[in-house]
């Protein structure tokens, strides 16, 4: 088949790829809003508002909800969430990019350079080739993650209502959205050891990047993994059992959360359920509205933190994190480069992380600050929701339901800009520009 060629017509430039990408996603969430808002997708005849926020929650892959998606939504309905949830984790273009070659369409070069912005890549080669293995991994976790889920939900709901929640849990816990049927999330299984450990890994596999995945796949020896990977995959394990570890800490006696379970078991099945959760994935299986403030600090700062880079979750990522400590430990050494496992980051390293950082903090505090004015609720709980939006968690104090039209705008703009945000920033620093000006160097004293 002759393949098509891209010429723009003259005197029209394309836009920029970070603009066709939020151009996608806006076109997603308003068409999921419109086909929410359809009266065979709901029972309760709910809002274009609704709609409109549900349909952001479910491609920013978010979780926060305004009405109960169990009861207001009917199977059409919750279909289409999942589908919604599928595309907004995975990555639209990746879907794009499969339609056209199932169509036997080339895929152009402006359609590479969006779909590598989508997947956060930093390069044009093999991307057709990664878009089919993440569609492989993600197919076949989810398929499994289902299996294992059917085991807890068949005996309880029956085959065809079992089996549905097996599916829609798996797909909406391995794309770390966070939605579920039940008003409660899963607090009726704290101490299920299935749900406890099969939702969880879901959590763990979407969060940690289809890169770091793949390149377990394929290297399958910890020496030969590449740094990024090796990066990704200490720094999960030591942030989720140091969460593991404070989150018991704090709530153990908190009559509200683990006090009120009886045993020591089902106390540890919580804390470790907790801590893997606020890293974006939005389940779980305590009221959060009865946490103490240090731990919604705590549970702040994680949700801030993210998972990882070219994955289903949000945040600021982990790899960010750990270049940021590496280079305020370099900085009190006297030292210029930063080391990690047998290889060294240069500069460049630590401006991208530097601006992405910068960034995120200033949208958070921006958008606390808004919610703070037309809010009088309590503090803690604005400034836990905010966060959340931002980190595409889903996890909340009570305040979503409480929102009024000010306060939806600023959590669904805070969740669009949680999950393209990162993807447009992303493309200018990657963008490299040559000064045509050096000025000579000044000082500025700092500390």
């Amino acid at each position: 088949m002759k393949a098509i060629s891209y010429r723009p017509r003259r005197g029209w430039k394309l836009p920029s790829p970070p603009v066709i990408l939020v151009l996608i996603y806006l076109s997603l969430i308003v068409v999921g809003a419109l086909v929410l808002w359809l009266p065979i997708s709901n029972t309760t005849g709910i809002s274009l508002s609704d709609a409109f926020f549900t349909s952001t929650s479910a491609v920013t892959v978010t979780g926060l909800a305004v009405v109960d998606t169990g009861s207001s939504f009917t199977f059409f309905g919750q279909a289409v969430l999942a589908i919604l949830i599928q595309m907004g984790g995975l990555g639209l273009m990746t879907f794009a990019v499969l339609v056209l070659s199932a169509l036997g369409i080339p895929v152009g070069m402006p359609q590479r350079i969006i779909l590598r912005e989508d997947l956060n890549q930093s390069t044009l080669h093999n991307l057709t080739t990664f878009v089919r293995v993440i569609l492989k991994i993600a197919i076949l976790i989810e398929l499994i993650g289902a299996a294992l889920l059917c085991i807890v939900f068949v005996p309880e709901f029956g085959w065809g209502h079992g089996i549905w929640q097996a599916v829609f849990h798996s797909v909406s816990a391995f794309n770390n959205a966070g939605f579920g049927p039940f008003p409660d999330s899963l607090t009726r299984w704290v101490a299920d050891p299935i749900v406890n450990t099969v939702i969880p890994t879901l959590f763990i596999l979407g969060g940690i990047g289809f890169v770091v995945l793949a390149d377990i796949w394929d290297k399958r020896n910890w020496r030969l993994l590449n740094l990024h990977s090796k990066l990704m995959l200490v720094g999960s394990v030591i942030l989720i059992f140091w969460a593991w570890l404070i989150f018991a800490a704090l709530e153990w006696n908190n009559p509200g959360t683990l006090g009120q379970l009886g045993t020591t078991g089902s106390r540890i099945w919580a804390s470790w359920f907790q801590a893997v959760s606020p890293r974006t994935a939005g389940f779980n299986t305590i009221d959060y509205a009865n946490i103490h403030e240090s731990t919604a600090l705590m549970t702040m700062t994680l949700m801030l933190v993210g998972g990882g880079s070219t994955s289903t979750a949000g945040g600021i990522k982990v790899t960010t994190l750990i270049v940021l400590i590496l280079a305020t430990i370099a900085f009190f050494r006297r030292s210029k480069n930063l080391h990690a496992f047998g290889r060294s980051m240069g500069a460049e390293e630590v401006f991208k992380v530097m601006a992405l950082t910068t960034m995120s903090i200033l949208l958070v505090m921006f958008g606390i600050f808004i919610m703070s004015i037309s809010h009088d609720g309590e503090f803690i709980a604005l400034a836990f929701e905010v966060t959340s939006a931002f980190g595409t968690v889903g996890l909340s104090l009570g305040a979503t339901g409480e929102l009024d039209g000010v306060g939806r705008a600023m959590i669904i703009l805070m969740m669009f800009l949680g999950r393209v945000g990162p993807l447009t920033l992303g493309f200018f620093l990657a963008t490299r520009s040559v000064p045509r000006v050096r000025y000579p160097e000044g000082k500025v004293y700092l500390g």
